[in-house]
């Protein structure tokens, strides 16, 4: 298992929450009490739908925060922001996200080829699972509940999940990827990525937690995918990142590797705490 920062977190060894990348020279990514940080000692194009710093941006650092179950999600960018002000960090250039995964389970794999080195760092669980495309409670932009319409074949009853419904939600995706990239190459990345998840989610026998159907994601995902794209360098630039390009085939097995991860960790986390 590539869980960088589990004796961190479970066993108080606080001389392992960093993690050095091999393929993006001088990315760290480091365990604090309360988030995952990640930083690059240059500036990256990043596409992102984080809830802080979404968009295209310029950015060096991504946050992955936790909160727990029951948090309150009035204004999460203002959370956000309140967060990095209280960690002395500049609030420009980088981008937020929450999670209600146990941090522990962070799952780190890393991919170099001659073209590109690629990082990805996730963290999945999946209590607010849900399909995309199917008949299931929805909020318009006032934040008002009602049901979204479908013309899909009628739900089965909901079964038990294979995830238990109280695993915490929630799957954020960061993607570094050290070489050159377009931005069409990015947009196209982040739909291999969420191909990959999908894979990873149907292949875990997770199911939407309200109508039972094969899950895609869950409620609240969030994905972030910087590119150094640094002109001295030789790489060359990539402009599609489907499933049938070298890139879009690292992103994939990387992504639905560490999705599969994060998901098992936080799978045993709950064995463990009901034997107790």
């Amino acid at each position: 298992m590539t869980l960088p920062f589990y004796n961190y977190f479970t066993n108080g060894e606080t001389d392992e929450n960093e993690y050095a990348s091999s393929s993006w020279p001088g990315l760290n990514i480091s365990a604090h009490e309360r988030h995952i940080k990640a930083q690059s000692p240059r500036s990256a194009q990043a596409l992102s739908s984080a809830v802080y710093g979404g968009g295209m941006l310029e950015l060096d650092r991504i946050f992955n925060i936790y909160v727990d179950r029951h948090y309150r999600c009035d204004d999460p960018p203002r959370d956000i922001e309140q967060a990095l002000k209280e960690w002395y960090e500049p609030r420009d250039q980088c981008a937020g996200l929450l999670t209600a995964v146990r941090l522990e389970h962070t799952s780190i794999q890393e991919y170099t080829s001659d073209e590109f080195g690629l990082l990805c760092c996730t963290t999945a669980g999946v209590s607010n699972a849900a399909r995309a495309g199917s008949e299931r409670t929805v909020f318009d932009t006032a934040g008002n509940k009602t049901m979204s319409s479908s013309r899909e074949r009628s739900a089965p009853p909901a079964r038990n999940l294979t995830m238990p419904p109280y695993v915490p939600g929630t799957i954020n995706i960061m993607l570094w990827l050290n070489g050159r990239m377009t931005s069409g190459a990015m947009v196209n990345a982040v739909q291999t990525a969420v191909e990959a998840k999908a894979a990873a989610l149907a292949d875990a026998g997770v199911l939407d937690s309200e109508n039972g159907l094969p899950a895609t994601g869950t409620t609240t995902d969030a994905i972030v995918i910087a590119v150094g794209q640094a002109m001295e360098e030789p790489q060359p630039m990539i402009t599609y990142a489907g499933t049938a390009t070298t890139a879009g085939a690292a992103i994939g097995r990387l992504v639905y590797d560490t999705v599969t991860e994060s998901l098992q960790a936080g799978l045993l986390w709950k064995e463990r705490v009901r034997h107790k």
